[in-house]
């Protein structure tokens, strides 16, 4: 995409929620966002610890994050780990994209760094993929031999940007996408129009200064393409469904003054924009008084790592912080996704239960008398259970039960009314009910 879209690219990606307002446009608007940040306020505050146990520690964790290892990225670890440690993320699995000169698998981010656990892995060939040892050298002839050639070793492997591969049908993948930031934000035609024109993004100033937060929030919708994608893929075999933050930090624009008066735009990769006549600018006449050439009149900054990491996350059901159990969590689909943005859904649980046994997410029980499933969330919202991909019950409050009397995959979400708008919070992952023997 050439420079000034790419621009526009970073602008709406600033953007998050979901359905009854028209679109991000809308969102965006000042009044707006202070209804929302007033909104996701009040949510913290009423927000409760929830008291039905799962066993489990609730681990946040990110997939699909770049580093200065990819070509579109300037990353470094030091800020990686500071945005973790102020989110409250644990995990962190990159996805850099391959390059002759390193080896994402030797080369990359990995260990446990002051706390939070690096593990590398490339988005690449249409997945994500975590192998278990350099793989840099061989050429699959195709996705399902690429696919098969990282699950060989015990590797994980997910299928990304699922809107641009609805048809593939990859055997013995350990899951999918079920949201992506990056797609989502390439549905806002309108937004992506106006700001085709740099200076757009120049009148976002007083948002971003204000609700950077709910700026980049505005554009969050309900993934449904990919929901309605992931219910087919589970039909066919378990899929773990995972959030991609597609963490870059590479978002934004800076100006700077020439030796000629004029303002030069430029992205957070050094690449050149538009030149502009600050004098015909109003808001960047203000800013270059007192400047000298080479000064930086302003900076614009869509994307830190803490605005992205705080968006969204994939919550790992594990009993301890290690590769081995993000290997057996992400496996057995013990996991959820959460728009932490809008409120902390951490102690969020689903779960089904027969004869005192419980059974958490991923899990595979047979139909039997008195199974029930029960959830619990720290906030008070509408609880949507779903059958084989299709809605079957719907109740408001922190908790939620349900007997059981017919098989089938089974798949909750939980919505939240965010200043006169609802929105998805919490995206489960199945639990697989089959029929009698």
């Amino acid at each position: 995409m050439n420079r000034i879209r790419r621009v526009a690219w970073l602008l709406m990606f600033a953007a998050f929620p979901t359905a009854v307002l028209a679109d991000a446009v809308d969102r965006m608007k000042l009044d707006q966002l202070r209804k929302v940040h007033e909104a996701v306020e009040t949510l913290a505050n009423e927000r409760q610890p929830v008291a039905l146990d799962d066993g489990y520690d609730d681990v946040r964790a990110l997939l699909h994050v770049h580093s200065h290892w990819s070509h579109d990225s300037h990353g470094t670890v030091d800020e990686i780990i500071a945005a973790a440690k102020t989110t409250g993320v644990r995990v962190i699995m990159f996805s850099e994209h391959p390059a002759d000169t390193y080896d994402y698998f030797k080369d990359g981010n990995a260990g446990m760094i002051d706390g939070v656990l690096l593990i590398p892995g490339a988005e690449t060939r249409g997945f994500l993929a975590y192998p278990t040892r350099s793989i840099q050298a061989i050429a699959p002839a195709g996705p399902q031999e690429f696919a098969d050639l990282v699950r060989r070793d015990d590797g994980l492997i997910f299928l990304s940007h699922l809107e641009e591969r609805m048809d593939w049908d990859i055997a013995g993948l350990t899951g999918t996408e079920i949201y992506n930031t990056h797609a989502d934000f390439k549905d806002e035609t309108r937004l992506i129009k106006q700001l085709r024109n740099p200076l757009m993004l120049l009148s976002l100033m007083p948002a971003l200064e204000k609700y950077p937060q709910e700026v980049f929030g505005a554009i969050q919708d309900y993934p449904a393409d990919y929901l309605r994608r992931f219910d087919e893929l589970c039909q066919q075999s378990p899929h773990t469904g995972v959030a991609a933050n597609d963490s870059h930090h590479n978002q934004g624009i800076r100006a700077i003054l020439k030796k000629d008066g004029k303002v030069q735009v430029e992205d957070n990769l050094g690449n050149k924009i538009i030149t502009l006549d600050a004098s015909r600018v109003g808001f960047l006449k203000s800013r270059i008084e007192g400047k000298r050439p080479g000064d930086e009149v302003l900076r614009i900054d869509l994307d830190p790592y803490d605005r992205s990491f705080r968006h969204v996350s994939t919550h790992l059901l594990m009993h301890e912080v290690s590769r081995d159990a993000v290997w057996q969590a992400l496996k057995a689909a013990r996991a959820y996704v959460g728009f932490d943005w809008i409120a902390d859904p951490s102690g969020f649980v689903f779960f089904a239960e027969q004869s005192g046994r419980r059974f958490p997410m991923g899990s595979h029980p047979t139909m039997g008398g008195g199974m029930q499933l029960h959830a619990a969330a720290p906030l008070e919202g509408t609880f949507k259970l779903l059958r084989d991909g299709k809605l079957i019950q719907q109740a408001d409050g922190r908790k939620f039960d349900f007997a059981l009397e017919h098989a089938g995959i089974y798949r909750l979400e939980v919505w939240l009314d965010v200043a006169g708008e609802p929105r998805p919070w919490i995206l489960s992952n199945p639990i697989y009910v089959g029929e009698k023997p």
